[in-house]
């Protein structure tokens, strides 16, 4: 579903594009070659070419009778130009031909019901105007076929008529051009050139093109060239009252090329299942064109919410940083022991390094290993370990929060750390997390998540994204005091605090968001401790990263939707829910799920608008996430070396997850129910990894 979303948002942008004549559109315009493949009787004959049926191998030309002209129009409709000279011809009541674009053709559909209704005739003047040398047959088929759709679908019309754009008269045929009038006169349609080109587009002034559309000998019969679109055409309309009053003033009579032939007439209305796809078309691209300002507008709002973010974290990091260099920053050292709790179900991989790490602790501490339901012997490894200072608590399988309500009732200390199974600290990790505590007002901590095994190229996306997309945004939000979540990897609480929320909650799928936000909004300081490291063993195939990501992102919209009255609350609930619940919902949910407009602008820009102007506003964007990814690589003490990868992180990895948050919002609105699901875990992070 998400993906149909977007592949129906590109669909849109490029019916817009065709609509503006902007997708697919080709300026090349031929120069002219030998004739040696065109017929003399076509050079010197009429400018009516009929390769249609049997005359496809033998085309033959017709030629306007005498004393009789023909006005034709080009590249229009205009909504500004086209009624004005519409109205000339009914005051004169002369009928002409108007060969019309496809992409002027949806935009203006009343002016194609307007022409019909006043009984001109319509040709086929392609739908984004190229010259048809350049093109494939299959390409030349298209630009018709779109054409003769939207002519249906805004009048239930179509035509036998064409004109190749920047064609001139029958004796500029040659080698490149002729078999395109073979072609399409294999399908069906009488090609009309001109005997007078009135130049009209260049504006040579109005006697010019009075001029230039008089017969070459008395009484000749005459198709002549006019525009109706393409700029100002002021001059064509004052022209057009004198050529009409002058030809008049000789004798001539005006009509259809149809009229002018005795043929019956090129523009034959259509039934049935042309009429209804033709009108499907035409409803597309309207509600495309209305659709392009409010993509615009949530494009201008990801722009806003990103650069305002950008620059949140531009100030609020450095702050934090300096204020973290400070030592005793919280007061008095904390030195009293602590429990860290150890929820594990099916972790036999990497439960020894997990105790191993914290058996390295610098600060005292109990380690309480809740075993919950595991069948895989991850219970037996922590016996057999017989850690000295490490608990084992069997459960049956009732949950993370479970678990880790069973360890905080079993806690013989005030400051509970939390970290994960399949995490492990570093010698200092637990001394660097409490620290905080010193502040009576602090009623949580999160700790610094790394991951582990950064060396594959999924591990060092995810790297990145830790670093700039977690930890700099919890910079951001400590100095803000709206931190919303607390890894679960590494964060301690106050057994007060836990107790006075009524503990861990199992109404979420991310509990520790949940458990964050509430704490927050029983007036607790949240605080990042950046030096309390953990090392934690990332999803190392796409399937197990899009279920944790699809898990946490279902989670943290559960959690944000069940304290969603903190908005209206007072005090310090009142705060968050006023503050740090929009920035969440904003720099969380909104933007990222708006952010594919990035990448459809980004596909639709290269392939059908400016592709190097595109390119370059994309090579800027992504040089500003290199410059503040080496940024908070810098403020993390890493290695830069692993933004490497960060131009295709932004092209592969962040769509992906895109299409997690875009997935997970269209389970919440539809009520879908979603399941916890145990990742696969291979062991390798043993040790913490050097920066």
């Amino acid at each position: 579903m998400p993906l149909s979303l977007l592949a129906c948002l590109l669909a849109l942008l490029v019916l817009r594009g065709l609509a503006t004549n902007e997708a697919f559109h080709d300026t090349r315009i031929a120069t002219s070659v030998d004739k040696t493949t065109v017929p003399e009787n076509l050079l010197k004959g009429g400018p009516i070419i009929d390769a249609r049926g049997d005359r496809n191998e033998r085309p033959v030309s017709y030629r306007v009778p005498d004393h009789t002209v023909v006005l034709s129009f080009d590249d229009g409709p205009s909504p500004e130009w086209t009624p004005k000279i519409l109205d000339v011809l009914a005051a004169h009541d002369i009928h002409a031909v108007f060969f019309v674009t496809g992409a002027m053709t949806t935009r203006h559909p009343e002016l194609i019901r307007q022409i019909v209704a006043g009984g001109h005739e319509i040709g086929v003047h392609t739908f984004t105007h190229p010259d048809l040398v350049y093109q494939s047959e299959a390409r030349i088929s298209w630009e018709l076929a779109q054409t003769q759709l939207a002519l249906a679908g805004v009048a239930g019309v179509h035509s036998a008529l064409f004109r190749p754009p920047y064609s001139s008269d029958a004796s500029a045929l040659d080698d490149w051009n002729y078999p395109v009038i073979k072609y399409v006169g294999s399908h069906g349609y009488l090609t009309a050139f001109i005997d007078r080109d009135t130049h009209d587009w260049k504006r040579p002034g109005v006697d010019a093109i009075v001029k230039a559309a008089m017969p070459r000998r008395p009484g000749a019969g005459e198709l002549i060239l006019l525009h109706d679109a393409g700029g100002d055409r002021t001059e064509t309309i004052a022209a057009l009252e004198q050529i009409i009053d002058k030809l008049q003033g000789e004798g001539y009579r005006f009509g259809t090329i149809s009229e002018a032939l005795g043929a019956t007439d090129a523009t034959v209305p259509v039934h049935g299942y042309q009429l209804w796809a033709g009108k499907g078309y035409i409803w597309a691209s309207q509600a495309a064109v209305l659709t392009l300002p409010v993509l615009v507008a949530l494009l201008a709002v990801v722009g806003f919410l990103n650069f305002g973010r950008f620059a949140l974290m531009l100030v609020l990091a450095p702050l934090h940083a300096r204020r973290s260099r400070r030592r005793n920053a919280w007061g008095p050292p904390v030195t009293e022991p602590v429990t860290v709790l150890v929820p594990a179900y099916n972790e036999r991989e990497c439960i020894a390094n997990t105790l191993n790490s914290l058996a390295a602790s610098d600060y005292p501490i109990e380690v309480i290993v809740i075993d919950d339901g595991s069948t895989d012997g991850t219970a037996d490894i922590v016996e057999a370990m017989a850690l000295p200072f490490v608990r084992l608590i069997r459960q049956a399988n009732g949950g993370k929060s479970t678990a880790l309500n069973t360890g905080i009732a079993a806690a013989s200390h005030d400051i509970v750390v939390m970290m994960d199974g399949d995490t492990v600290f570093e010698p200092s990790t637990v001394r660097e997390l409490v620290q905080p505590f010193g502040d009576g007002t602090i009623g949580a901590v999160a700790g610094n998540a790394k991951v582990g095994n950064r060396e594959s190229l999924i591990g060092a996306w995810q790297h990145i994204e830790y670093v700039l997309g977690h930890n700099l945004d919890r910079r951001m939000y400590d100095m803000l005091n709206v931190i919303p979540t607390i890894p679960g990897a590494v964060g301690a609480f106050r057994k007060e605090a836990l107790r006075r929320v009524g503990g861990m909650s199992d109404d979420t799928l991310a509990e520790d968001t949940d458990i964050t936000m509430a704490v927050l909004c029983d007036g607790w300081r949240i605080v990042y401790a950046e030096r309390a490291r953990a090392w934690t063993e990332a999803p190392a195939s796409l399937q197990q990263l899009w279920s944790q990501r699809y898990r946490w992102s279902y989670g943290s919209m559960q959690a944000m939707w069940k304290h969603r009255r903190a908005v209206t609350s007072r005090g310090p609930a009142g705060r968050f829910g006023r503050l740090g619940l929009p920035l969440v919902v904003m720099f969380g949910v909104v933007a990222p799920l708006l952010a594919p407009l990035v990448d459809m602008f980004l596909l639709y820009g290269v392939l059908f608008a400016d592709a190097p102007i595109t390119l370059a506003s994309w090579g800027g964007f992504i040089l500003l996430q290199a410059v503040l990814s080496w940024y908070a690589f810098r403020l993390d003490g890493e290695k830069p070396l692993h933004l490497i990868s960060l131009p295709i992180q932004q092209l592969v990895y962040r769509q992906l997850m895109y299409i997690v948050l875009l997935q997970s919002t269209i389970t919440a609105l539809t009520g879908g129910r979603l399941r916890w699901q145990k990742l696969r875990r291979t062991g390798e992070v043993a040790a913490p990894v050097e920066a």
